[in-house]
């Protein structure tokens, strides 16, 4: 298991030898350090923390800063992964040339929220008619039963709170790694706005 974490930068198109277009997501990986390494006798498990994005001193308190080694300034994000592939100590800071010969890799990250919004736009209803007179445009419809069971069951697609939650995209295709612009190039969207912080891994399914 490869595992990082980075930054969303935006997105681009690339062409290759025979001319073909192909819409990529640049994903920004500084170098990653490495805060802690768990061992199965320890902790029951072998994992490594990784840290990225340096704190101030004002910006931190005690307990927080209390995790980290001497010699490693207090990082912004953490994040754990188990069964890391690499051999690596405390201290070490581990770069995108982790990747340069992977070629599919799962992205997470929180997508853009949309605040509230109706059927149509949360879970694509077609909707009414837009013709005059119709009266019945965007709404959701009926939801419930009559007399019997006289409720509506759980689980209806209704209007509600949209996006803003953690989703993994699985199997995209790295298409370039590039060490000296510290990128990675993968075909497609991932989630999340630009200059949104995100969990890069190595594909489980591929």
């Amino acid at each position: 298991m490869k595992g990082l974490i980075a930054t969303k930068v935006g997105m681009t198109q690339v062409f290759d030898e025979d001319g073909n277009l192909t819409p990529v997501t640049v994903i920004r990986v500084d170098p990653n350090v490495v805060v802690a390494c768990k061992t199965k006798e320890t902790f029951g498990y072998d994992a490594v923390v990784l840290g990225l994005g340096d704190l101030k001193n004002s910006q931190i308190s005690k307990p927080y800063a209390g995790q980290f080694p001497e010699g490693i300034t207090p990082k912004r994000h953490l994040k754990e992964f188990r069964d890391f592939s690499n051999e690596v100590a405390v201290g070490d800071q581990i770069g995108v040339e982790l990747f340069e010969n992977t070629n599919y890799v799962d992205v997470t990250a929180t997508s853009k929220g949309k605040g509230f919004q109706g059927v149509m736009k949360r879970w694509g209803f077609h909707g009414g008619r837009a013709t005059h007179g119709s009266k019945f445009h965007r709404e959701a419809g009926s939801t419930g039963q009559c007399t019997s069971p006289g409720h509506s069951f759980k689980n209806i697609k209704m209007p509600g709170h949209m996006g803003c939650e953690r989703i993994t995209v699985q199997n995209l295709k790295v298409i370039k790694v590039d060490p000296e612009l510290k990128v990675v190039m993968v075909r497609g969207s991932v989630p999340g706005n630009k200059d949104c912080t995100l969990i890069i891994k190595s594909a489980v399914k591929k």
